[in-house]
């Protein structure tokens, strides 16, 4: 997924001068996450603004803002969005999470944050921004969510399972309550890579609803739970 252009079934990503690239976390999370009566939607480090376009093409009826602390991602999503049909319900701000506000508050707010917290930095400031947890801890994404959710609304992110787990302690301690959880594994066999999850401020009384998804299949080719999941966005599915 490296080239400049990105083409999507009902939209397209311009990704020149843009630190973080279209990548299938965005795309999975994009198409994953719960837009059913979400009437305003956050999406938070939006980059090339991938995951609010999806959300868009999902729910005609919702509202979104999408945010980036990067001046770069921030106008590579607004090129992004004025190409789109969906411009009228979709702003790009460029702001840090940590001092976003809002005069509303969010149905659904969701992200595919920088996880890389211990890994050497690129010399890019953009892309160490993009790709570093320096720029967004997961104590200030959910403090934002927090802040900024309705009380029925709901979080979803995606990250590395090695992340994972210290996001779910601190989420609990926040007193988030764990409604999805999808564990993502890049090959039929292979340990889960990504985990994939949404959270509630609300008491959630219901099972957590569990799944796992794998990406290739034992053949090699793009697994069926994949293909549907992604159908309405990828061109050759």
């Amino acid at each position: 997924m490296g080239s400049e252009r990105f083409e999507f079934k009902q939209f397209a990503i311009d990704q020149h001068g843009c630190a973080m690239k279209v990548g299938t976390d965005g795309v999975l999370i994009g198409a994953w996450c719960s837009v059913t009566n979400a009437r305003r939607i956050l999406d938070i480090g939006t980059g090339t603004g991938l995951i609010a376009l999806m959300v868009a093409q999902r729910n005609p009826d919702a509202m979104i803002d999408a945010i980036d602390i990067l001046p770069e991602a921030a106008e590579c999503a607004r090129r992004n969005v004025a190409a789109s049909v969906w411009s009228d319900r979709i702003t790009i701000i460029e702001s840090p999470a940590q001092g976003f506000t809002s005069a509303h508050s969010y149905d659904l707010i969701v992200s595919n944050p920088p996880y890389f917290s211990e890994t050497l930095q690129s010399p890019d400031p953009a892309r160490a921004a993009a790709r570093h947890s320096t720029s967004l801890a997961q104590s200030d994404l959910l403090e934002a969510a927090c802040r900024l959710l309705a009380p029925q609304g709901r979080l979803a992110v995606i990250l590395p399972t090695t992340e994972y787990r210290t996001f779910a302690l601190q989420a609990a301690a926040r007193n988030l309550q764990l409604c999805r959880r999808c564990e993502v594994a890049t090959k039929h066999r292979s340990a889960p890579k990504r985990i994939m999850s949404e959270w509630s401020l609300s008491g959630n009384t219901a099972p957590v609803e569990n799944s796992q998804l794998v990406i290739t299949g034992e053949n090699g080719q793009y697994s069926r739970e994949y293909r549907e999941l992604t159908r309405n966005f990828y061109l050759n599915f």
